[in-house]
């Protein structure tokens, strides 16, 4: 065995690599920066994991994903492996001791978010640390053509400049090949390294359900396929109505979204992870680094966006390589819905610099003032007192972010917070107290000063260390005791943050650059568009749909989506011509290969070219031969 192979089965007791892990592993340790595609499940930890276990220093693993931060750190810890997580739950203490371990080599891989990037004092701390590897998970993020494009990501390329030589690795599960040319665009890769992983997921039974009575096809297919499951919505207010729905059905469900406190978030995903319930009903906040390979079912109520935030939804089921389902249900309104989303994302210019304007009132920042300050964001209230839909506010905030003129962080877990109501010699009298909040209360004295005085942020973790509680409880004794008016409890919570990145400026003076507006208007419509093609394409393979959209044009029908089935009973005819369609087929008829670019300068809207070429590579008209098109040879 070389050595990559000795540290796979030394810590995880796995005899040899599987897919394209070892090949991104050898390009690292050849010094190259690598892209590698994996879907779901696809092992993409293992390639970083190993790299940085085989080279002297420590790897960096910058993620949006606090909950898999906290889950690999975990179990890299029982593995004997230096690992540490820096996250927005921590205290500044907690931060500066992982920073300072992290210096004299105590720390193997180091995870933290985008976002700790531009922090002055990880600045400080990074350029005294021996890094070996850079790498950047969900690497999709940082591509403004992607469907889930984050500003923070694009602070990544610039601490390259601070450590010269050191590689990258960029992991995602969906990219699409536009995306995977800005990743390695906008990451200044030095050479182009990909490694794509197939994304066919042979296990996986794809089903779209045509039906307006959602609910009781939802509980007709619960109640067909046993073993865990997700049900995907696109509001929060569904998770509980649909939850509450099922267990009154006698289906044990629970829910999940981001609005829920940290608490309570725990609690109900380990009631699914556990078993206890074997529904969840969730908002697309619910399931990143989520480790559990044997759901049976994932069922979207609601289409999402794209075809990549299906994939990776869907993804989530039957990752122990037996038989799942992926099932999406598709009403006759839902066209027109999925359509609406792309005003709902992208408000007018107008609206834009109105809220702008708004937001300097909300704040009471001065035009001229208010650069580098940062307030917190409370989007429903805001919307209230400015008589707007939160979802127009959220997207325009987005853009403005987009745009340079705010630093908006939708994902700010604010920590939690305590104040006493009771005078300090009030307490000693109080004989209602049980020796379990007694301790609690002793904690708090001991550790935190001015809680008299004002609110102060508290550490739920460390209450745990001292008093042995679990932090639900914590939470419960919190929550007591604020209920009996002895403390004010918040806990910790998503609450958003705001910086003003400039002075405030007059709203006639703020200008949307048209690659952040229009032409992500385009890619937005061309994604809505694929995702619409697959819900109502009952002509062709599930599967392969899927594929094609992601660049495998050799791929094969799976027989057994519901398209597959369906055919093998009646048959179906895959004729089917287009204007755009034609219009291609013209172009190609000369026989000889031409350029993707090509095909761009033709009069077709970028999202039906898009479609037509995808539909023409489905019918086996078409066919790729690396960056070029040509007609199939027969």
């Amino acid at each position: 065995m070389d050595k990559f192979q000795t540290i796979l089965q030394t810590y995880w007791g796995y005899d040899d690599f599987r897919g394209i892990q070892r090949e991104i592993i050898e390009s690292i340790a050849g010094g190259h920066d690598t892209l590698g595609l994996m879907p779901t499940g696809g092992g993409k930890s293992i390639t970083f994991q190993v790299s940085a276990l085989a080279s002297e220093g420590m790897c960096l693993v910058i993620t949006p994903l606090i909950a898999l931060m906290i889950d690999q750190v975990s179990q890299l810890r029982e593995r004997g492996i230096q690992a540490e997580a820096i996250h927005s739950g921590m205290m500044r203490q907690q931060i500066l001791r992982v920073l300072d371990n992290a210096v004299f080599g105590g720390v193997k891989i180091l995870y933290l978010s985008p976002e700790r990037l531009s922090s002055t004092l990880f600045l400080a701390k990074l350029s005294r640390m021996k890094v070996s590897l850079i790498t950047v998970d969900e690497a999709h993020c940082i591509s403004q053509w992607g469907y889930d494009f984050r500003p923070h990501y694009l602070e990544i390329a610039k601490i390259r400049e601070l450590l010269p030589g050191v590689p990258v690795l960029a992991l995602t599960a969906t990219a699409t090949r536009e995306v995977m040319n800005d990743i390695q665009l906008q990451l200044r890769f030095h050479d182009q390294r990909v490694f794509v992983m197939s994304f066919s997921r042979p296990n996986l039974s794809y089903v779209v359900r045509h039906t307006d009575n959602k609910r009781d096809e939802m509980r007709h297919i619960l109640s067909a396929v046993d073993g865990p499951a997700i049900v995907y919505v696109r509001t929060r207010a569904h998770t509980k109505m649909l939850a509450d729905l099922l267990s009154q059905e006698g289906l044990d469900a629970t829910y999940y979204h981001a609005g829920l406190d940290r608490a309570e978030k725990n609690n109900h995903q380990r009631l699914w992870t556990e078993g206890k319930k074997r529904i969840i009903v969730a908002t697309n906040a619910f399931g990143m680094g989520i480790n559990k390979n044997n759901v049976r079912l994932v069922l979207h109520y609601h289409a999402p966006d794209s075809p990549e935030a299906y994939f990776q939804e869907a993804g989530r089921a039957g990752r122990d390589g037996k038989r799942a389902y992926a099932v999406l249900l598709y009403g006759s309104s839902d066209t027109q819905m999925l359509k609406r989303r792309v005003s709902d994302n992208f408000p007018s210019r107008e609206f834009i610099s109105q809220v702008y304007e708004e937001l300097g009132s909300y704040f009471q920042v001065a035009e001229g003032m208010g650069q580098g300050h940062t307030f917190l964001f409370d989007t429903d209230r805001f919307s209230k007192t400015y008589r707007h839909f939160p979802l127009h506010v959220q997207s325009a905030m987005h853009l403005l972010a987009s745009a340079k003129y705010i630093h908006f962080d939708a994902d700010n877990d604010s920590k939690s917070r305590v104040k006493m109501l009771l005078e300090r010699h009030e307490l000693s009298r109080l004989n209602s107290l049980s020796p379990r909040q007694e301790a609690v209360i002793t904690a708090m004295l001991r550790n935190y000063g001015g809680l008299f005085i004002d609110y102060v942020y508290i550490d739920e973790g460390l209450l745990c260390e001292i008093t042995h509680e679990s932090r639900e409880e914590i939470y419960l004794l919190l929550k007591g005791l604020s209920q009996q008016r002895i403390l004010h409890y918040i806990p910790q919570r998503n609450m958003p943050t705001v910086t003003f990145l400039t002075r405030r400026l007059d709203k006639a003076q703020i200008v949307i650059p048209k690659a952040i507006y229009e032409d992500r208007i385009e890619s937005f419509y061309e994604r809505i568009h694929a995702m619409i093609a697959y819900a109502q394409g009952d002509r062709f393979c599930r599967s392969r749909q899927l594929l094609v959209y992601f660049g495998e044009t050799d791929a094969v029908d799976c027989g057994h989506c519901d398209v597959c089935l369906d055919k093998g009973k009646h048959g179906v005819s895959s004729d089917f011509d287009t204007p755009e369609m034609a219009r291609i087929l013209e172009v190609l008829a000369d026989g000889g290969p031409h350029y993707m670019h090509e095909l761009g300068l033709l009069d077709i809207r970028k999202p039906l070219l898009g479609a037509a070429v995808r539909q023409l590579v489905l019918e086996e008209k078409v066919e790729f031969e690396g960056e070029f098109i040509r007609l199939k040879k027969r």
